[in-house]
């Protein structure tokens, strides 16, 4: 494991947030976090997923930020045959126009938004926080980043879609989508959609293409990096 990630878990923890019912891993910055960033893992996944990126977006420390990686409540999933997992809302089939768990949904987004007052409570501006997210976490990172009651820094979506294209607010904040050309899980076509309603809606979009799957590479957190 190289020394920088070593480094990072010296200062990881795990914690369960005061004003949410999410439990996250926790990577503090060796000085105070002055800045933060919320992760939200993808279908079946945990906190600890993308745990690993963290030296590898190449952040100067002075930039003191912390990062937090929550778990996803456990519940059934149907496209699964209904096995209990971690998954921040069902998904009841695979297709372009699959049917959408909107109340699953709304649920999660409010757990992501008392995730960030909890953050706005322990001194983080709103205006240093960036949501993450991977697939699903991605459609809450969304959600929760463009809902969310003021401004926040910015959102990165990654192999990831709209819920709800219609109801996107026009709004200024800067987003950074990646996603990989051979998508299996969700279409290349979905990010390019998601792309074009949040240019159309005055988003200053960040468009990333990649020679991958339903993944994400290092070239595409090298790019993260750079956004941040």
């Amino acid at each position: 494991m190289p020394e920088p990630l070593a480094a990072a878990r010296r200062n990881r923890s795990s914690s369960t947030m005061s004003k949410s019912k999410l439990s996250a891993i926790e990577i503090n910055p060796s000085s105070r976090a002055n800045a933060s960033i919320i992760w939200l893992h993808g279908l079946g996944a945990n906190g600890h997923d993308f745990e690993p990126v963290v030296p590898y977006l190449g952040l100067p420390a002075a930039l003191a930020v912390r990062f937090l990686f929550p778990h996803a409540p456990e519940r059934p999933v149907t496209v699964n045959q209904g096995y209990v997992m971690r998954a921040w809302y069902d998904i009841a089939e695979i297709s372009i126009n699959r049917k959408i768990d909107h109340a699953g949904i709304r649920a999660s987004v409010e757990q992501i938004h008392q995730l960030i007052d909890y953050e706005i409570a322990n001194g983080i501006a709103a205006g240093r926080i960036i949501l993450a997210g991977f697939s699903q976490g991605g459609v809450i990172a969304l959600e929760a980043g463009l809902g969310f009651r003021v401004r926040i820094a910015g959102i990165i979506g990654l192999s990831t879609y709209l819920a709800d294209k219609n109801a996107i607010p026009s709004g200024d904040l800067p987003i950074f989508l990646g996603h990989g050309w051979s998508d299996p899980i969700v279409p290349f076509i979905l990010g390019q959609e998601a792309r074009d309603v949040l240019v159309e809606r005055g988003y200053a979009v960040e468009w990333h293409q990649y020679a991958m799957e339903h993944s994400v590479s290092m070239e595409e957190i090298r790019d993260i990096g750079r956004w941040i």
